[in-house]
């Protein structure tokens, strides 16, 4: 088994690691059953029924109603099969990114249009550096 304990280092980052790709994998199959119009209605119509027919983790059927993005980031979600439920719930990439950083849509893009985040600062969690 790989030691990607290093990733977990990288404060504000989830790196998507084969290892959280194994956890997340039934989160970003039904993330990618929506691109199918029939099952966007049907999740719209009974989220939690809907979920139902998938088996991921309490957690991340809870991180789904929630619309906690990180948590299922966390739980192996991966961003980009994420932004089908964005695409389903009507929400662009950008306002789900910046309710991911806990900045306003306008803060997030402006962060964004100046070059994104500053490389300086913490850098290492265990190091505090």
């Amino acid at each position: 088994m790989v030691d990607n304990s290093e990733f977990d280092d990288i404060p504000g980052t989830t790196v998507f690691t084969a290892e959280r790709s194994r956890e997340g994998f039934h989160l970003n199959q039904f993330c990618t059953s929506l691109k199918v119009p029939e099952n966007r209605e049907r999740f719209k119509a009974n989220e939690a029924q809907y979920l139902e027919e998938w088996p991921m983790t309490a957690g991340q059927k809870r991180a789904v109603l929630d619309r906690d993005y990180n948590a299922m980031i966390a739980q192996g979600g991966n961003v980009y099969f994420l932004a089908k439920i964005f695409s389903s719930d009507g929400v662009s990439f950008q306002s789900a990114a910046a309710s991911m950083t806990g900045m306003s849509e306008q803060e997030y893009a402006q962060m964004m249009l100046a070059g994104g985040r500053s490389p300086e600062g913490l850098r290492s969690i265990k190091e505090g550096r």
